[in-house]
C-alpha cells in the first residue's frame, strides 16, 4: 500500500470511529433511534452510502440474529473501510454504552439502585421521536414504492401492535414478497436453523462467555425478546440473578444510549464483577461481527437471484412497518404532556427545515430535561 493509499485509509478509519463513537453516545431510544441516527449522519450528513445501498444494509441486518441495529452499522463501517471499519464501527458503537452500563452496574451494586435518569430522558425521548419519524418519511419514500409495498408496510405495522412475534412479521413479510414476484417460477428451496445447545456450566467468565455467545446468536434485535431469553436462561434455568435484577437490568439497557443488548454487560457485572460484564458483552455481541460481515460479503450474490433479492425487498419493508410500530409505542410513554409533544413538533420541523446535526438536538433536549427537573 502506497503512503497516500495508506493516509487516505487512516482518514477513512478515523471518520468511521469518530462517527460512531458519538452516536454510541447520542444514540438513545433503542434500534428504531439507531437506524434514524445512522440515516442522518451517514446518508444526509456526510453522504458515504445512497438511501438505496443504506435500505439495502437494513433489510440484510433485519435478517440477521443479534442486535440490528449495533449490525447495520458494521455493515455501514464495512462499506466505508472494509474487514477494518466494521471492526472500528462496531466497537465505537459498542463501548461508550459498555462503559456506562458499567459505571451504573457498580453503582447499582453498591447502593442497590441507579442514578435518575428520568430528567434527562424527559427532553431526550421527543426530539428521538422527531428523528425516528423524519427517517421513515424519507426511508420510506423509496422503499413503499407502490400499493402493494405500502399494504404490506401498514400489514407488519398493525400485526406488531396486536402482538404478533416481530421475527415473523420480518420472514413473512420477506416471504409473501417473494413468492408474489416469483409466482411463475417452479423452483423452491428450504433452510434448517440448527439450535444451539444451551450452557448448563455455573458462573465462570468461560460459561458466562458461552451463554452471552449463545444469546447473541440466536436472539433477533427486539429488547424484549432478549427479555425472554435471559429470563428463561438466566434467571429460571440458571439461577445467576434474581427477577429483579434482571428488570432492573434491562431497565438500564434501554435508558442508557447505544446497543440495548448492553444489558448483558449489567448481568455480567453483578455475576462476576468488571470481567464478568466485559466478557458478558464480549460474547453476546461477537456473533454480530461475524454474521454482519457474512451478510454484507453475501448481498450481491443475492441480489443477483430473484428470490433473494424479492425477499430482502419484503424485509425491509417489514422492518420499516416495525420501526413505525416501535415509534408509536415509544412515543407513547415519552410524549406524556404538552411540552414534550412540542419539543416533537419542534424538532421535527427544524430536522426538515435546517437539516442540524442530531448531536446537538439530542444534547439540546437533554439539557431542557435537566432544567425542568430541577425546578419542578
Amino acid at each position: 500500500m502506497s503512503d497516500a493509499a495508506a493516509s487516505e485509509d487512516a482518514r477513512s478509519l478515523r471518520g468511521v470511529a469518530l462517527v460512531f463513537l458519538k452516536l454510541g453516545v447520542i444514540g438513545f431510544g433503542g434500534p428504531a433511534a439507531h437506524v434514524a441516527l445512522m440515516r442522518r449522519e451517514i446518508v444526509e450528513r456526510r453522504r458515504w452510502v445512497s438511501e438505496k445501498r443504506f435500505l439495502e444494509l437494513f433489510g440484510a441486518a433485519n435478517l440477521i440474529p443479534g442486535p440490528s441495529s449495533t449490525e447495520l452499522g458494521m455493515m455501514l463501517g464495512y462499506e466505508q473501510g472494509g474487514w477494518p471499519g466494521l471492526l472500528v464501527s462496531g466497537v465505537c458503537f459498542i463501548v461508550p454504552a459498555m462503559s456506562i452500563v458499567l459505571v451504573l452496574a457498580a453503582l447499582y451494586v453498591r447502593y442497590g439502585s441507579t442514578p435518575q435518569t428520568g430528567w434527562v430522558l424527559y427532553g431526550v425521548g421527543p426530539v428521538i421521536i422527531a428523528v425516528i419519524v423524519d427517517a421513515l418519511w424519507q426511508l420510506g419514500r423509496r422503499a413503499l414504492a407502490s400499493a402493494p409495498m405500502i399494504a404490506l408496510a401498514v400489514a407488519v405495522f398493525t400485526l406488531y401492535l396486536a402482538g404478533v412475534e416481530p421475527v415473523l412479521l420480518l420472514f413473512g413479510a420477506g416471504v409473501v414478497v417473494m413468492l408474489v414476484r416469483n409466482a411463475e417460477r417452479m423452483r423452491s428451496s428450504s433452510a434448517v436453523l440448527l439450535p444451539i445447545p444451551l450452557v448448563a456450566a455455573g458462573p465462570s467468565l468461560g460459561s458466562i462467555f458461552l451463554e452471552f455467545l449463545k444469546l447473541g446468536a440466536v436472539v433477533y434485535g427486539s429488547g424484549y425478546v432478549l427479555l425472554a431469553f435471559l429470563r428463561s436462561d438466566l434467571v429460571e434455568r440458571l439461577h445467576w440473578v434474581t427477577s429483579k435484577q434482571l428488570v432492573d437490568a434491562v431497565a438500564i439497557g434501554q435508558v442508557t444510549p447505544g446497543p440495548v443488548f448492553t444489558t448483558a454487560t449489567f448481568i455480567g457485572y453483578l455475576i462476576r464483577g468488571f470481567a464478568g460484564g466485559l466478557v458478558a458483552t464480549a460474547g453476546i455481541f461477537l456473533p454480530a461481527f461475524v454474521l454482519s460481515a457474512i451478510v454484507y460479503t453475501m448481498l450481491p450474490r443475492l441480489r443477483r437471484s430473484p428470490w433473494a433479492a424479492a425477499f430482502l425487498d419484503g424485509v425491509t419493508v417489514g422492518g420499516l412497518g416495525l420501526m413505525a410500530g416501535v415509534t408509536l409505542q415509544l412515543g407513547r410513554i415519552v410524549l406524556a404532556d404538552v411540552a414534550t409533544v412540542v419539543l416533537a413538533v419542534v424538532a421535527f420541523v427544524v430536522l426538515r427545515r435546517y437539516q442540524p446535526n442530531s448531536a446537538w438536538l439530542v444534547l439540546g433536549g437533554a439539557a431542557l430535561g435537566v432544567v425542568r427537573g430541577l425546578v419542578s
